[in-house]
């Protein structure tokens, strides 16, 4: 006999102050986990305080940190929580999370926490397969270029092998960070290497933001956009997040899938 708690899915991002991308990625994702799973009650959480605070100023539109979001379900009177953290990798930001759902273990009948995009070795070949769709035509001389985040934090070995992944796969497709490694010096001399004469700049985040539009595709003199015209490369920019594509929308809505089935598995 099917249990009547009352049932949620708290979806958990760094969040964003960019209007149209929360749209077209955060609220893309979300309403397709509303989609799929009806009998669930669907919040949302920012882990960013600074993205939080300026929405809050500027807009004034309240979104909860992870920590207000499940103090808020448990008032509510919520029973069953899942919570679905839309990060690409298990970094700092994921670690906040984990750390809060540690607090609440007890405070619901069942809590439950799924995995970022990229954890486990099948999550890399998920991801590249679901970065094919939006991949350009690429010729022998073209190459396409992801800015991932990056971090200082031991997960920034994930773009490492997300690379090995995408090699295994013989694309001409290059992961580097904005704030970690491999930076866009270590890529060129690469794309030098193998003669590629044509790159697309694509962000390998959730959402195309403040990175995406400045650090990546602005006319800035140390943007990778300009650092790859500087060296002669004819460069194409894609300004949107992965939240906007419909194969890893499926990505975040498995994951919670999976977690829902190990929950109920362990009844």
């Amino acid at each position: 006999m099917e249990n009547t708690f009352k049932k949620g899915i708290l979806v958990v991002s760094f969040g964003t102050s960019y209007e149209n991308t929360r749209k077209a990625n955060i609220e893309a994702v979300e309403n397709r986990i509303k989609e799929e799973f009806e009998g669930n009650e669907v919040r949302r959480a920012f882990t960013s305080k600074m993205v939080i605070k300026k929405l809050k100023e500027r807009d004034n539109i309240i979104v909860d940190t992870p920590y207000e979001a499940l103090n808020r379900m448990k008032k509510d009177g919520f029973e069953e929580v899942v919570i679905q953290p839309l990060h690409i990798i298990p970094g700092i930001e994921y670690e906040k999370i984990v750390s809060v759902v540690k607090e609440y273990d007890g405070q619901f009948k069942r809590i439950v926490l799924g995995r970022p995009v990229l954890y486990s070795v099948n999550d890399y070949k998920e991801a590249v397969h679901a970065l094919k769709s939006q991949l350009p035509n690429m010729k022998e001389d073209s190459a396409v270029v992801l800015m991932g985040h990056g971090t200082y934090h031991p997960s920034n070995a994930c773009y490492a092998c997300l690379q090995s992944f995408f090699n295994d796969e013989k694309l001409n497709v290059y992961v580097g960070t904005v704030e970690g490694y491999p930076e866009i010096d270590h890529i060129i001399p690469k794309l030098r290497d193998k003669n590629i004469k044509e790159v697309t700049l694509m962000p390998y985040m959730l959402v195309a933001g403040d990175h995406a539009v400045n650090d990546m595709a602005s006319n800035e003199e140390d943007s990778w956009k300009s650092l790859l015209e500087k060296d002669g490369f004819v460069v194409n920019t894609y300004l949107h997040g992965l939240g906007e594509n419909p194969d890893y929308q499926n990505i975040y809505v498995n994951r919670v899938r999976e977690v829902m089935k190990e929950m109920n598995e362990n009844m």
